[in-house]
């Protein structure tokens, strides 16, 4: 019990020590006085940005799900999206941990079956993280290239990013080509004499095997069926992208400082890796990630504190609605099961 208790906390603790060490570094009245230099129209601004970053990010699912035959309004798939961005951001490693939720309320609350509510969000977020790790991996090459951070990133680091980047991009040409990677991977799985001692484990793992590998069928069909609806999400994944970077652009240069595009793709690149690391909404290691790549660069680092500290405050708030809607999601389905079981 101590020992799974530990687990759990040594997270939190290692993202504590880590932001302390940041601020003792960098001075927190120098961040403070960056951020007291935006104004209310630029800060608008932002907010503006973001929401249309949302929207594109959200479209990505809703046409997903538009293809598979779901016509799910786009603004309760919103908030199905800012639960399930509450439930990531908040646990450790903040690209996974909030899929069971996008499936739930996906399942329960539209009535889609879960074969389908589960292709749909394997594809939605296969072609997020080829997005992502695709500029990962071209940031770091630019970085290794231009010594942007002296020689501190290696090819090493791109040889990394190129196996992040072949995870999702293998797994959707396995897809395109009428295989089933992951259900395959778990049928291996099921060979393992583990399970010899624990068979109920392998009735319920059998289940999810099944159900994952007829919801890789249904996404290859989806592919072969819709190839648009696809080529679509993933314009419009990149579409979401392009106004990322656009938005940090613009924080920094309201935070007073000019990046050059080599400065900036080697700024989101460094966030890009802090985000990957185990952390619960990458405490602390964003906020070093931005000190220690503005630093590197010849500029004030505490204008990287003070960028973090804004994106931090936009997640936390987007996080903490995401987890409020969701919950009362899940709340009023618990009740109504209850009242029809009374009735």
């Amino acid at each position: 019990m101590k020992k799974s208790r530990l687990i759990k906390t040594l997270p939190w603790l290692l993202a504590a020590g880590l932001l302390v060490l940041v601020l003792r570094a960098v001075p927190l009245a120098d961040s403070w006085a960056a951020l007291q230099q935006l104004k209310g129209t630029q800060i608008l601004l932002l907010i503006a940005v973001n929401g249309l970053i949302l929207i594109l990010l959200n479209g990505r699912w809703w046409i997903i799900l538009r293809g598979y035959g779901q016509h799910i309004p786009f603004l309760t798939l919103l908030g199905y999206r800012l639960a399930t961005f509450g439930v990531s951001y908040f646990t450790p490693g903040p690209h996974f941990g909030g899929e069971p939720l996008q499936v739930y309320l996906v399942e329960n609350e539209q009535q889609t079956s879960r074969v389908t509510a589960i292709a749909a969000m394997s594809l939605d977020k296969t072609l997020e993280l080829l997005i992502n790790f695709s500029f990962l991996l071209g940031g770091i090459i630019l970085i290794i290239q231009q010594r942007t951070l002296g020689g501190l990133v290696r090819s090493e680091a791109a040889l990394f990013a190129g196996v992040l980047l072949f995870l999702p991009a293998g797994y959707l040409v396995g897809i395109w080509t009428h295989h089933a990677p992951l259900s395959w991977l778990m049928g291996l799985g099921m060979r393992l004499p583990i399970w010899q001692r624990k068979p109920r484990w392998f009735e319920r793992f059998q289940r999810a095997q099944e159900t994952i590998h007829n919801s890789e069928k249904e996404t290859s069909l989806f592919c072969r069926r819709a190839p648009m609806a696809v080529a679509l999400a993933l314009l419009v994944s990149i579409a979401g992208w392009m106004l990322m970077i656009g938005e940090f652009w613009l924080m920094i240069s309201f935070l007073g400082t000019s990046l050059s595009l080599v400065q900036l793709v080697t700024a989101l690149t460094a966030a890009r890796i802090a985000i990957l690391l185990l952390l619960p909404g990458s405490i602390g290691a964003l906020e070093a990630s931005q000190a220690f790549a503005f630093g590197a660069m010849g500029l004030n680092p505490a204008i990287g504190i003070s960028a973090s500290l804004l994106i931090r405050g936009r997640d936390i708030i987007l996080g903490t609605i995401g987890l409020w809607w969701g919950s009362r999601k899940v709340a009023l389905r618990k009740t109504s099961r209850k009242l029809r079981a009374d009735q």
